[in-house]
């Protein structure tokens, strides 16, 4: 009996410690800008994809909360004398998802489908003559001639990010979404639990090994504290407020600022702005199809758009706001408004005399309006009006960002379910030089989406890439500006930051660029 009963306490005991252990676990609720629905974050842009990159994946190196370049999964590195052979060391440890330890041919084949698709990897891998793994912690880069922007390009923060990945994913075709998210970050993916349009869920990874440095921006110890996160999809961004006010979530990546107020009244809240550098609306065009296949219409757009209308119907509060009128943004080095001084102002009588000098036929702009994301769901609908005023004929199509993300893809003509401009936003420290902005990119079959085709801007931005003194590359920098003047390839549209709101038992947000969940610790 005595027996039956200490066996039957140890049961007990043990079950408690399972039942206690499950109930310890903590759990991140959150409600960020998207849903995610691809999950690959070199075939896409989407920031919402880059998020999930960060969780999954390893960098590198990495920007601190300085913007100042740091290595992450790479130990030690050198340059030769020469300047023209790289050579970096990888740290112990590293290992992917499923026990894998990460190589250096991991890392030859994660750049190589990296430089294939984004557009500063594309200026990166035309100036290496070499890029192999003579061993297993070493990748060895040659250069062509000495290349200015190696360390930068792998330390991108934004889409789309040099992340590493296992060789076999890695080798999928750089046009083809990869399936297979196995990374070696600090969290795994759940595949089994994703259900696009309602949940996407990540485990902290038991195995990861952090750098030893504190966490800073993107960089240093990357420490999981919390064991699951879940990205909730709620209907609109009252009901992610309601949610956190009682305690249903614990974190909105991006909260307008008309609802600021309702937060403000509750003591169990907090708003601040991770990314303080901001980012920067622009519009983006097809230079494919009529009626934007003519860089005069496009620049009779540039003319009839109001940025200052745009941010005021986007953003609303001038505390989170200002108007710019520079292709790189304003606070930035190579800040410059030159040429630029009457565009995006709102005037039609310049703009329908634009349109009436190219012969214009009323073709009508396809304009892609994005509904579902916070502080972006008025900027088509904004436009419209302005462009109308200016004579053009608009057809506005509403759909979620996801499906824009999907279609913005398509080369198809207007009929057959194409489009003429879009919409979106880039954070400024992924657009502060002609390489390092994307809608720069004018290589046409190779640019992003849109697809620009100039020789003239890609001498220029190749000028870019190997000129290191700085008064040489503002010049450069300023004849892109002027460039895209006569060859209109997108327009900023004024620079905005977002207010993040999280519960106070919520702590570790990092301010960097690309919002960062590691670090956070739920109490």
């Amino acid at each position: 009996m005595r027996l039956f009963g200490r066996r039957f306490l140890a049961t007990l005991a043990a079950v408690a410690a399972v039942a206690g252990a499950a109930h310890a676990q903590s759990v991140l609720k959150v409600a960020l800008h998207s849903d995610l629905k691809i999950i690959d974050p070199i075939w896409t842009t989407a920031l919402i994809s880059t998020h999930h990159g960060y969780l999954v994946y390893d960098t590198l190196f990495a920007l601190d909360e300085k913007l100042e370049i740091k290595p992450q999964m790479v130990d030690k590195w050198e340059t030769s004398a020469d300047k023209l052979t790289w050579t970096f060391t990888l740290r112990d440890g590293l290992e992917f998802h499923d026990g894998a330890p990460v190589t250096a041919a991991d890392c030859v084949a994660s750049l190589k489908r990296y430089g294939a698709r984004d557009s500063m990897g594309q200026k990166l891998m035309a100036n290496v003559a070499e890029l192999s793994a003579p061993d297993a912690r070493t990748i060895k880069m040659v250069m062509k001639e000495p290349y200015g922007l190696v360390l930068q390009t792998l330390a991108k923060p934004g889409a789309n990010v040099p992340f590493m990945m296992p060789a076999r994913v890695a080798a999928t075709d750089p046009n083809t979404q990869i399936t297979d998210a196995t990374g070696s970050g600090p969290f795994i993916f759940k595949k089994d639990e994703w259900k696009a349009g309602e949940k996407t869920v990540y485990l902290r990874n038991a195995k990861y090994k952090p750098r030893a440095e504190p966490a800073s921006g993107l960089a240093g110890g990357k420490v999981a504290k919390v064991d699951r996160i879940e990205w909730l999809v709620l209907p609109d961004t009252q009901t992610s407020v309601n949610a956190l006010l009682n305690g249903e979530i614990d974190l909105i990546e991006t909260v307008p600022s008309d609802l600021l107020p309702l937060l403000a009244k509750s003591k169990d809240i907090e708003t601040k702005v991770v990314n303080a550098s901001g980012r920067q609306y622009a519009i983006r065009f097809n230079v494919l199809h009529k009626p934007f296949d003519n860089p005069k219409i496009r620049l009779a757009a540039l003319y009839a758009l109001n940025q200052k209308e745009i941010l005021e119907a986007n953003v609303g509060n001038a505390t989170f706001f200002k108007e710019c009128k520079s292709l790189f943004p304003c606070g930035s080095p190579l800040e410059n408004t030159k040429g630029w001084e009457g565009l995006i102002g709102g005037d039609a009588a310049k703009a329908k005399e634009l349109l009436a000098a190219a012969g214009y036929d009323g073709t009508p702009v396809v304009l892609l309006h994005q509904t579902d994301t916070a502080g972006h769901n008025n900027l088509a609908t904004v436009a419209k009006p302005a462009l109308e005023k200016a004579g053009f004929k608009v057809d506005l199509q509403a759909m979620d960002w996801q499906t824009l993300v999907a279609r913005r893809v398509k080369k198809d003509g207007l009929a057959a379910g194409g489009w003429s401009a879009f919409f979106t936003s880039w954070a400024s420290v992924d657009i502060l030089d002609p390489v390092a902005m994307a809608f720069l990119n004018a290589s046409c079959e190779k640019a992003p989406f849109g697809w620009p085709c100039d020789p003239e801007l890609e001498k220029l931005r190749d000028a870019y890439s190997k000129e290191t003194d700085p008064a040489k590359q503002k010049a450069i920098a300023e004849a892109v500006q002027l460039r895209v003047l006569d060859y209109p390839t997108h327009a900023p549209l004024g620079q905005f930051t977002a207010p993040t709101a999280l519960r106070k038992n919520v702590t570790g947000l990092l301010s960097s660029p690309s919002f960062a969940m590691w670090n956070i610790e739920k109490k």
